[in-house]
């Protein structure tokens, strides 16, 4: 920083332009931290439906379209840094076994415009194999021109190797890896719930108990329910093996979440079990609608009248005062700035999230910066947020007297108005 203050002191004509030069440039650290952790957090959001993402540029020819970004799980994936993935081909994953006729479909839907669903085998950095599933989409700028491809990667060499053990046997879904990384729920040829994976509890937000009270039609809102309920009144095998469906859920707070739901027949313990894979296709719209808004521009991922910064003291947890807001916080809220100065912030949050709330301060009391998502009050209500805070030391860098945050809906759920 020290470096930085010297290049621009010697930039600047006076000690005025200094000072505003030096404020300029501590607000666009802050926004680029705060950009990295909700990234991280966006990237966290979506780590059990994708092991892996990198986004390429457009060519096609040899020498291929160049990675231009990997995410944390590509490198957990492939064994390749990202320094080592960026600028390179995603033919730096291929091999002896890559299947070409595949490759060739991918290029010919990729050539048309069109996104792109399969899986071949591909190699890691140390040579050993792996079945790699893609599901590859395009990205476009503010003129709907195509500028990069974004590949969503799923590792699913376990899957295909267990998969005719899985057709006569039970799972125990959070204990088998492959199976844990998807959204699952068992259901009975009466509808009945029979058991979940955590990831579909997390979903609806029901614990088992409440889920083995509700018919699977009873999680469902939307025009295509009562045409789904039917296929449970006249059972037929063939509506529900290897069957796609678009569906809406309701989740426990009301909210709906648009999911693409496939569904395979199992037999267990004699017992015929319908398999359901859900597929949150709302998250995914919010993670193409922010990976475009990033390829456009990094710095205007997050609109501005989406997001108010706070400054709070660092009492003791509940006693944490606000002592400013930034011009924004009316746009989101629906509030005046004069209402909420003078409040704790626990008196703006939701109740039930009152305990992310003080685990968060406390991290940050604790001298490290943190992100968490939880609820705000509005005029209408409640929304969820997430909030990139740190802290404020004193001159002497030994205690922390402040905590500074910045809190954004852009990547949040829809409101909660419970």
């Amino acid at each position: 920083m020290n470096n930085l203050e010297e290049l621009l002191e010697n930039c600047s004509k006076d000690q005025t332009s200094f000072s505003k030069l030096k404020h300029l440039f501590s607000e666009l650290l802050e926004e680029k931290e705060s950009l990295a952790a909700q990234l991280n957090l966006l990237e966290r959001a979506i780590s059990s439906d994708y092991d892996s993402i990198l986004i390429t540029t457009l060519q096609l020819e040899e020498p291929g379209p160049e990675i231009v970004y990997v995410n944390n799980g590509f490198t957990k994936m492939t064994g390749y840094s990202r320094e080592e993935a960026i600028g390179k081909t995603p033919r730096m994953l291929q091999g002896p076994k890559t299947d070409r006729t595949v490759l060739d479909k991918l290029k010919q839907r990729l050539k048309e415009g069109q996104a792109f669903f399969g899986h071949t085998v591909n190699y890691r950095k140390d040579g050993s194999e792996f079945i790699n599933q893609w599901d590859i989409h395009p990205l476009t700028n503010e003129r709907g021109e195509i500028t990069h491809w974004v590949s969503y990667q799923h590792d699913i060499t376990e899957r295909k190797r267990s998969e005719k053990k899985v057709l006569d046997s039970q799972l125990e879904f959070d204990r088998l890896e492959e199976e844990s990384k998807k959204t699952l729920v068992d259901i009975d040829i009466q509808g009945n719930i029979i058991t979940s994976n955590k990831a579909f509890r997390d979903l609806v937000g029901f614990d088992e108990d409440e889920l083995k009270t509700r018919k699977i039609w009873n999680l469902l809102e939307d025009e295509k329910v009562e045409s789904f309920k039917h296929k449970f009144d006249k059972f037929k095998p063939s509506d529900f093996n290897d069957i796609t469906f678009e569906l809406k859920l309701s989740n426990k707070f009301g909210n709906l979440v648009e999911t693409e739901v496939k569904t395979r027949l199992l037999s267990i313990d004699d017992q015929t079990v319908i398999r359901a894979s859900f597929e949150n296709k709302s998250l995914q719209k919010r993670i193409m609608a922010m990976l475009r808004q990033r390829d456009v521009n990094f710095e205007k991922m997050f609109d501005i009248t989406k997001d108010f910064r706070y400054k709070i003291s660092a009492g003791k947890a509940g006693s944490s005062v606000i002592l400013s807001l930034s011009d924004t916080y009316q746009s989101v809220t629906g509030f005046e700035i004069s209402e909420t100065k003078g409040l704790s912030l626990q008196q703006v949050v939701h109740t039930e999230d009152l305990w992310k709330l003080e685990a968060h301060l406390e991290h940050v009391r604790s001298g490290r910066p943190n992100t968490e998502q939880y609820r705000i009050k509005t005029v209408d209500g409640f929304i969820n947020v997430i909030d990139y805070a740190k802290p404020v030391w004193n001159e002497q860098k030994d205690a922390v007297i402040e905590i500074k945050g910045s809190i954004s809906t852009e990547i949040s759920s829809e409101a909660a108005t419970k």
